[in-house]
């Protein structure tokens, strides 16, 4: 899921170095934070944050054969 994450953040994005995903597990929930340059952030979140829903419902979609719980936050 963590690479599912980047790459499709990379591919959104001018500065594609950037892109970094924090991968934290607790209480059989998985916690992905997503960091982009400053400039690219508009880019992930998109218009009334509709970029933002669609990654978090793939990534969760991906998860459903994991059992695990899966939340996606974007970090400035």
């Amino acid at each position: 899921m963590k690479e599912l994450l980047e790459v499709i953040a990379k591919y959104l994005v001018d500065d594609p170095d950037a892109v970094k995903v924090k991968e934290t597990e607790k209480d059989g929930s998985i916690l992905l934070e997503l960091t982009v340059a400053s400039e690219d952030m508009g880019k992930v979140i998109g218009k009334q944050g509709r970029i933002a829903r669609a990654i978090r419902a793939v990534v969760k979609a991906s998860a459903v054969h994991g059992e695990k719980r899966v939340n996606v936050e974007i970090v400035q």
